[in-house]
């Protein structure tokens, strides 16, 4: 695309705020993303004359978003950018991106991000290079330039911190190491200095400190897999400058009426991070350096204030105490009574006092609040941070700390007591140190799982946290309502029955405030009671403890829905659909009006949809209701697919695409629960869903994939009169090109292999065959190979072992022999999967006992396949893969196109088309049986011919089933 004022004007569609001209818009930006140079046009507009900042931004956003899309190439899938393009992006992007405004620079940072990696070290050894050609100190170097440098850095090398370990992330850190880490110390170093020298300018003396905070962000990543060499032999060049910045006065940076943090926190609360990871992972070569750091920190924590710009500094430096008392050869430093009784009073205390903007969080952004409080955010709060000390002080001295924590509980608790309207957060407090003194192991699933036996619970809910939760005005004192639900949440699992029983009824009418962090919570706690397992697994409270509540639990849930900036409440609906759940067939008589509620919120959300989750939920709600009513009702899918079929029609009318595969589930679900087959209203969809544009995105396969094969299942007939099983072909010919979805083409086949008319399809098979040969000679993956031979056993099975034979041997001779060596004995071992390797076994059996030209044309084979069955029911699986493949996940879709989202009350479990046969061990010994009754003495020596071992497997076999070859 060489017209750059055509694209300028296309992009400032893009920001319309007519609907219809960026929707227009976005469309001709896609279709024109496959065109030659449109990623460099997009690189030009940055320094194009005369063009608008606007323009600029959005053509940063907009090849961002294409090398996200595009970059990562796909075997049997179309390449967006040449190869031309690619190296010219490559040379240009890093002095480019250096050149920008802030807001350009980072979009491009991340677009070097996305290409390195894919290209990274090996397509692209001269990035690091690049970069580190701009971190030589000098007295003339632009600290923002380098700044920029260190940003793209530290978004490439970040994932250094979550990946698991294996020998290629080995390869590339070492790499990361020879050519990065020298430069990088040299540039602290030359970073410190400039401190001193720019003490006179406050403003230079920033850009310093914004320089060293990527340092040591960078810093974090490179020494998190393990402690580099490099940075073990110069551990003290890196420590005592830390150090140094921890206990330097550098107050006179410091915005004292800012709310954002600024530099000196940020580095501060960098450094915490950084001396924490070694505390905990390397603290022999650390040892020397830890009392210094944790004097710094302690000092640095009693004189810091509680503006909210501290709380990451104040969190990590918190969460670097928490770290080194849980270590034991550092529990002697916290031994000291008056020590103790100096962090609960001067660091945990305060920090867990519910402050101003807390308030104002709980009150204006209710949703940030409910992220930091409940979710576990990325970033910690000061509570959450004291919270932990309290646990890791606990770990060696649960006694004394329990003893100080006593009387502060005691203390708060009266002041509120005195004058609760005044002094609610003191019981807040109170609420939060008893939580936090009686957690000793927790998980996400479970809530707490062990406590302190010092602390008790239930005593503490009867007097404290149950008055809040049953009080009449469920407006009043919104927080600590907050509180005693989280309570409850927190400690769900070690709680007894009948207070859980209680609370469920106050959560009901909990609901009913339109205060949005308590009927979120209520709504959570709600859907986490009702997940609670007894210790023989069933669940603490049952569907005949909900019936009795259920009409108000419903009216309640929903109306929730209708509080201002509750209309999306992902929690509100993720409860709806665990009662739904939890009530099953019981929802029966409510079934119309919980749909009609559903059908309406999905027809509001899907024209403009924002939140993911709600909508996830709100998806499998709908899914909760198909399977509870077709399970003992299936006139009642009628009344569901009724209601909401026409909203469904809007949706793939209006092409919602983060709607799509959702929609396709639930029709799935629908078409397999029903009475009848796919008449009316299904048919007329058919023709829609084979659609190209459909299947270009990725995210819809899964879903579209299963969607067809629920069609073939319930209306074959109805396929081949309207004329659409040569378009049902062509999609599973294009699934079958790329790696990516050559396993829902096996999916698709198999499905119309067994169950549509063999007559419909049989003149179609000669074709498939040779598409299926032809792309395991053009390209031969591991997962290929288990699908095609999945296939091939499910056609022996299903068919004719001696059709598949023919079939074979039809598209080139003696090819069936070929497929028997090449492919079935030599890699029947890999297949993984319970129901597959049944399915495996079931073929296999069938073609070594129900296909004449095998034990006669192809007898040198039999042996061989008979120890490679043998194989698959005694050795483990065979897990090894080329060493130049390169796999993708499902879900691990180029670009920003919808993911792929499996809704959990829509799957299916695998279906088993042998069910019939129960032990297939069992089925094999009979079915040689058979053979060599009907060939005497001919089968027999066939058997011998395996392995000892193989032999003596077979030989149980034959006992087990009770018989014996002749």
């Amino acid at each position: 695309m060489a017209d750059l004022a055509q694209l300028s004007e296309v992009l400032k569609c893009t920001l319309d705020n007519d609907n219809a001209k960026r929707k227009e818009a976005e469309k001709y930006l896609d279709s024109a993303d496959s065109t030659p140079n449109y990623g460099l046009s997009l690189l030009h507009l940055l320094t194009a004359e005369g063009a608008d900042d606007v323009v600029r931004v959005a053509a940063a956003i907009t090849f961002k978003n294409f090398v996200k899309k595009n970059w990562r190439m796909i075997e049997g899938e179309q390449n967006k950018i040449s190869e031309n393009d690619r190296t010219l992006i490559k040379t240009n992007i890093v002095e480019l991106m250096l050149k920008s405004p802030d807001s350009i620079q980072r979009q491009l940072s991340e677009a070097i991000s996305i290409i390195g990696r894919e290209d990274f070290p090996e397509k692209w050894n001269d990035l690091l290079g690049n970069l580190t050609g701009y971190m030589k100190v000098s007295t003339d170097m632009n600290l923002k330039v380098v700044d920029g440098v260190l940003q793209t850095a530290h978004s490439l090398f970040k994932r250094f911190r979550y990946e698991f370990k294996s020998q290629a992330l080995w390869v590339e850190l070492k790499f990361v190491l020879d050519h990065f880490a020298s430069p990088l110390l040299d540039l602290f170093e030359g970073m410190i200095k400039r401190v001193t020298e720019t003490a006179s300018n406050p403003t230079l003396q920033k850009e310093v400190f914004e320089v060293l905070v990527m340092i040591c962000k960078v810093f974090y990543s490179l020494n998190y897999q393990d402690l580099p060499e490099f940075f073990e032999d110069n551990i003290r060049r890196w420590m005592e400058p830390f150090h140094m910045l921890m206990v330097s006065d550098f107050s006179h940076l410091i915005d004292k009426d800012s709310n954002e943090a600024g530099p000196i926190e940020k580095i501060r609360s960098q450094i915490c991070d950084n001396v924490a990871m070694y505390a905990q992972k390397y603290d022999e070569e650390f040892q020397e350096y830890l009392p210094n750091f944790v004097q710094a920190i302690w000092n640095l924590l009693t004189s810091t204030d509680s503006n909210i710009k501290n709380d990451l500094l104040v969190s990590n430096a918190i969460q670097f105490l928490a770290s080194v008392c849980e270590r034991p050869h550092y529990k002697d430093i916290f031994k000291a009574e008056d020590t103790l009784q100096s962090i609960c009073q001067n660091v945990i205390v305060p920090n867990m006092m519910f402050r101003d903007a807390d308030e104002e969080l709980f009150e204006d952004n209710p949703e940030e609040y409910i992220r930091k409080d409940i979710e576990g955010s990325d970033i910690d709060t000061r509570r959450r941070s004291a919270c932990d000390l309290v646990r890791g002080l606990c770990k060696f001295y649960e006694q004394e700390v329990t003893n100080i924590f006593s009387a502060y509980v005691n203390q708060l608790l009266s002041q509120y007591q005195s004058n609760p309207q005044s002094n609610w957060k003191a019981k807040d407090a109170c609420i939060y140190i008893v939580t936090s003194l009686a957690t000793k192991k927790s998980t996400a699933k479970h809530g707490t799982t062990e406590t302190n036996q010092l602390v008790n619970l239930e005593d503490f809910y009867k007097t404290q946290i149950e008055p809040d939760l049953s009080a009449s005005d469920v407006d009043q004192y919104p927080v600590l309502k907050a509180d005693a639900i989280k309570y409850v949440i927190t400690f769900r699992s070690v709680l007894p029955r009948e207070v859980l029983l209680k609370s469920l009824g106050y959560m009901v009418n909990l609901l009913k405030t339109n205060i949005n962090v308590v009927h979120s919570y209520a709504a959570n706690a709600i859907e986490r009671l009702l997940m609670v397992r007894a210790a023989n697994t069933t669940n603490v409270i049952t569907p005949n403890d909900v019936l009795p509540i259920n009409k108000e639990l419903f009216l309640n849930l929903f109306g929730a829905l209708s509080f201002p900036g509750s209309s999306e409440n992902e929690y509100i609906m993720k409860a709806i659909m665990r009662v739904c759940t939890t009530l099953q067939d019981s929802i029966a008589p409510y079934i119309k009006d919980i749909i009609t509620s559903l059908a309406n919120k999905l027809a509001e959300v899907s024209k403009n949809p924002s939140k993911p989750q709600f909508n996830h939920y709100l998806f499998e709600s709908i899914c909760t209701l198909i399977r509870g009513v077709g399970k003992t009702n299936k006139p009642g899918i009628a009344v569901i697919e009724e209601t909401i079929f026409p909203v469904v029609q809007i949706i793939l009318m209006n092409d919602v695409t983060e709607f799509l595969p959702y929609v396709f589930q639930v029709l799935s679900l629908t078409l397999e629960t029903r009475e009848q087959g796919v008449q009316g209203p299904y048919m007329d969809l058919f023709p829609l869903l084979l659609q190209p544009v459909l299947w270009e995105r990725q995210g819809n396969v899964p879903a579209l994939t299963r969607l067809l094969q629920a069609y073939v299942k319930r209306g074959p007939e109805e396929i081949i009169k309207s004329n659409q099983l040569n378009p049902l072909l062509g999609v599973f010919q294009k699934l079958l090109a790329s790696r990516s979805t050559d396993h829902e083409a096996f999916y698709l086949l198999s499905t119309m292999t067994e169950l549509m008319p063999w007559n419909a399809i049989s003149e179609s098979m000669k074709q498939i065959f040779v598409l299926l040969f032809q792309r395991l000679q053009t390209s031969k993956t591991t997962k290929y190979v288990k699908g095609f031979i999945v296939y091939i056993s499910i056609f022996a099975g299903k068919k004719s072992p001696t059709d598949l034979q023919k079939m074979i041997d039809n598209v080139q001779p003696k090819l069936f022999g070929m497929m028997l060596e090449k492919i079935l004995v030599s890699d029947l071992q890999k297949v993984s999967g319970m129901t597959e390797r049944k399915i495996c076994a079931v073929g296999v059996t069938k073609i070594l006992t129900e296909c004449p030209p095998v034990f006669e044309m192809y007898i040198e084979h039999w042996p061989k396949l008979l120890e490679a069955l043998i194989g698959l029911f005694e050795l483990p699986q065979d897990e090894t893969i080329g060493a130049d493949e390169h796999f993708i996940d499902v879900e691990d879709t180029p670009g920003y196109q919808t993911a792929f989202s499996q809704l959990a009350f829509a799957s299916k479990k695998d279906a088993d088309p042998f069910s019939e046969i129960v032990c297939p061990k069992e089925f094999l010994a009979k079915q040689l049986y058979r053979l060599s009754t009907a060939h005497p003495g001919k089968i027999n020596p066939l058997c011998k011919a395996v392995n000892p071992e193989a032999l003596n497997f077979l030989q149980g076999y034959l006992t087990k089933a009770q018989v014996q070859l002749s």
